[in-house]
This record gives C-alpha cells, sequence and structure tokens, in this order.
C-alpha cells in the first residue's frame, strides 16, 4: 500500500456489484483497488456521502468556437463537474464550423486545448456533401457520427433524405462506426404557430415524427449490419419497433433525456420557451412509460442534449424561440429526484448515466468504480436538498427550465483522474484531457 496517491473511504461506495462501504485506493489517476471499509490506509473519510463513478455525458452542444456565447468549453466543463460530470462528449453542430472534416476537428480541439475542467472527447458529423471525410474522421479518433433524418435549426448542418441516409450509413458500416440519429421525420413536422402556447409547438412534431424516421433508421441498419444509436428518444410510441428490432439482432441503442423524464407537456407554463426542445416534452402518460423502458432495458442510457443559447433567443414566442434545453450542471440530482421517487437506486442511476454510457463511446477506462478504470468520481449528498437557482449555475447563460425546483442530491465534490477539481462551489485549474476513440 506504500504506493498509495489517494484513498476515499465512503459507507456508500457504488460498484458495479452494488452499494457498499469501502476505501477506493489510487495510484497514478488510476483505482488500484476497492477495499473493505475499515482497510488500514489514510484515507479521505466522505462519511455517509456516497461515492460514483463520474457521469459520462456522451450528448452535450458546448457550441465552441463559433457560438461561445451560447457555451463554451470552459463554462461548459465547468457545469459539468459541478454536477458530476467529469467526461463529456461534444455534439459536432452548432459550432462554427461544424466537425465534419479532420482539419475542423483539428480546429475544434485547439478551441478547447487547456479550458477543460473534466475529459472531453467529439462526434463527428455525417452530412449529405461528406462521406469521404467520414474514415477519416474515424481513423482521428473521433467516437462516431452524428446525423439529423429532419432540419438541424443550423444552415451549415443539412440533414440526411433517405438517399443520403442509405449511403452514409453504408460507408460507415464498412469500418464499424456508429451513427447517432436525431430521428424526426421531417414529413410529419408542420409550421409552428406563432405566440406563446406550448400546445401549437407539441402538436408541430407529433409522435408519428419519430415513430416512422426510427422505423427507416431500423430497417438500415438492419439491411447492414450496422451500428445505430437513436438520440434523445422522448415519444414512447417508437418503444415496440426498437425492443422488436433488438430481439431480431438489429445493433441499436437508445437514450433519453432528463427533461423527457422529470418534465410534462402540461406543466408548461405559456411562454416558457426554456422547455422548448426537439423532440419535445411530451404528456406525463408518455414520460411513465419512457421510465418503464429504462427500468427494462429498452431504453439504454440517460444523457442531457445540454443545447443552450443566449437568454435572448429564448423568446416567449414557441415559433421563434431556439429549442434545445440547458441542464448539464443539473442532470444527476434531477434524475436521481425522480428515481428514488420511482423506486429506483443509485446503482440504477450509475448504470443509465454513466457505465452504459461509456460503453456507448467504447470509454473501456470510464463508468465504473472498479480496478484499472480511471479514477473519476462524483460525491453525493442522496439525502439533501437544495432549490435551483439559476444564478448559480455554471453554464454561460443562467436559463433552465428546472428554476425553482427542489431537488435532492447534492454533489459535493467532483475528481479527475484522482484529483479533486471541484468542491462545494470551488473550482481547480483546468484538469481535462481530449479524449479519442482509442484513448
Amino acid at each position: 500500500m506504500s504506493d498509495v496517491e489517494l484513498a476515499l473511504r465512503s459507507t456508500r461506495v457504488v460498484t458495479p456489484e452494488g452499494v457498499r462501504p469501502a476505501t477506493v485506493t489510487v495510484t497514478g489517476g488510476t483505482i488500484e483497488a476497492v477495499l473493505p471499509y475499515g482497510t488500514r490506509v489514510p484515507a479521505v473519510d466522505l462519511g455517509d456521502d456516497a461515492l460514483l463513478p463520474g457521469l459520462v455525458d456522451t450528448h452535450v452542444h458546448i457550441n465552441d468556437p463559433g457560438r461561445a456565447e451560447w457555451e463554451g468549453f470552459w463554462t461548459a466543463t465547468r457545469a459539468a463537474a459541478a454536477g458530476g460530470v467529469t467526461t463529456l462528449v461534444d455534439m459536432p453542430l452548432n459550432s462554427v464550423p461544424p466537425t465534419t472534416t479532420v482539419g475542423r476537428l483539428r480546429v475544434k480541439r485547439t478551441a478547447a486545448e487547456g479550458r477543460t475542467h473534466v475529459d472531453v472527447g467529439f462526434w463527428g458529423g455525417a452530412l449529405p456533401g461528406n462521406v469521404e471525410d467520414l474514415r477519416p474522421l474515424h481513423e482521428a479518433g473521433v467516437f462516431g457520427f452524428k446525423a439529423f433524418l429532419s432540419p438541424s435549426g443550423v444552415d451549415e448542418f443539412p440533414h440526411l433524405d433517405n438517399t443520403r441516409l442509405a449511403r452514409l450509413l453504408t460507408e460507415i458500416a464498412g469500418f464499424d462506426g456508429l451513427l447517432v440519429v436525431h430521428a424526426e421525420d421531417p414529413a410529419h413536422l408542420t409550421d409552428i404557430p406563432s405566440g406563446p402556447a406550448y400546445a401549437g409547438f407539441l402538436a408541430s412534431r407529433p409522435h408519428l415524427a419519430e415513430t416512422d424516421a426510427i422505423a427507416r433508421l431500423l430497417e438500415e441498419a438492419r439491411r447492414l449490419n450496422a451500428r445505430v444509436h437513436v438520440l434523445h428518444l422522448s415519444s414512447a410510441a417508437a418503444l415496440p419497433l426498437i425492443a422488436a428490432a433488438r430481439a431480431d439482432g438489429v445493433r441499436v441503442t437508445v437514450e433519453t433525456c432528463p427533461h423527457y423524464l422529470t418534465l410534462s407537456a402540461e406543466e408548461v407554463p405559456d411562454g416558457a420557451s426554456e422547455f422548448k426542445c426537439c423532440p419535445p416534452i411530451r404528456e406525463a402518460a408518455n414520460r411513465d412509460l419512457l421510465w418503464q423502458a429504462l427500468a427494462d432495458g429498452t431504453v439504454d442510457c440517460v444523457v442531457t442534449d445540454h443545447s443552450p443559447s443566449t437568454a435572448d433567443l429564448k423568446t416567449p414566442d414557441f415559433a421563434t424561440a431556439w429549442g434545445g434545453v440547458s441542464g448539464l450542471q443539473l442532470s444527476l440530482p434531477v434524475i436521481w429526484t425522480e428515481a428514488r421517487r420511482r423506486g429506483h437506486r443509485l446503482t440504477d442511476v450509475v448504470r443509465w448515466m454513466s457505465a452504459r454510457t461509456a460503453a456507448l463511446a467504447g470509454l473501456d477506462r470510464k463508468g465504473a468504480i472498479a480496478p484499472g478504470r480511471d479514477a473519476d468520481f462524483a460525491v453525493l449528498a442522496p439525502e439533501d436538498t437544495f432549490t435551483v437557482d439559476p444564478a448559480r449555475l455554471h453554464h454561460r447563460n443562467p436559463v433552465t427550465a428546472y428554476a425553482g425546483k427542489t431537488l435532492h442530491g447534492v454533489v459535493r465534490s467532483t475528481w479527475l483522474r484522482g484529483r479533486q477539481v471541484y468542491s462545494e462551489g470551488r473550482f481547480t485549474e483546468p484538469e481535462g484531457r481530449l479524449l479519442t476513440r482509442d484513448g
């Protein structure tokens, strides 16, 4: 034990085998051992606060460079650290330029260098005109490729029609890459009525838009034996399609988001466009079915789809307001609050938000408190509560759909490879690394 650099002791350590009292030792930024609680080694005693593996959020729009006034690497990763998130994978759009070539990946990495408080990796973009760029991006270390089947909301990132989806997925399947897909069928999307009423926006993006797009994606994945991932599922109507495809051997995984699991269409006030996102927050009965799908494994994981903008773009008119929910710092307490109410445990939350997200991205050193893994930890006081004050959030623009909500679960501190990067509102200098698919 003489080489141990750090030991953390807690009565509640969340391991792959369950929650138990333990002492976790760290050497060289790596977990060396998970030992009995009473092991005689100098340790940081966390008492009854829970020790979790750091969360892995694979769906974050950092928007830097190009729209850094919306968000940026410095602010996004501070918000992540304050929320117990130790790894982000950045989406390729809303930054300018989007991450659709190796040269643009270098631009993104340069913008991030030395400015990340947690580890950051990158998705590449799959566009109608960049099929020849996909393999080079894969070889350069992106974790997979993001595509839209409906307009993305930014002109520089056009969506794929049926023919181009087939062509791009054929190319990606050729090197066994991963395509992650915003699955809404534009044939079922209608114009949003002007005004503050949420009902008009919700009606413009019906369940059928998701189910038809997902059916098309699953058909192509089956034909090509390709790996696909359904992003931000909001419609429970698609769950039977997904379950049937998976039973048939289709290689599909699915995520949903905290806002779909904890908010409902019935509670969205008129003009409150901080709730606007695509696909939309749906009815409470739909939300219950998403929770059931998480419990039975039809939905694999929970990620934020943190998609911020400047406050002025969140107008009271649902037709013109920017669509995106900002929730990076709050994702752990938001999900834990609702999960505990529904009878779930911290082990479930860790499975959905750390283990499975790490597996999705192939981050085999992340996602668990186990020997050989990175010593990435979140220290959580599960029974403590706080009320969400937007002014206390660390992402760039203090807008959130969770304002005023009382949540269970206070993140006391966050550790990255055995170094404390956040504690009780204070941050160290940036410690994050830029990750690639091959490490």
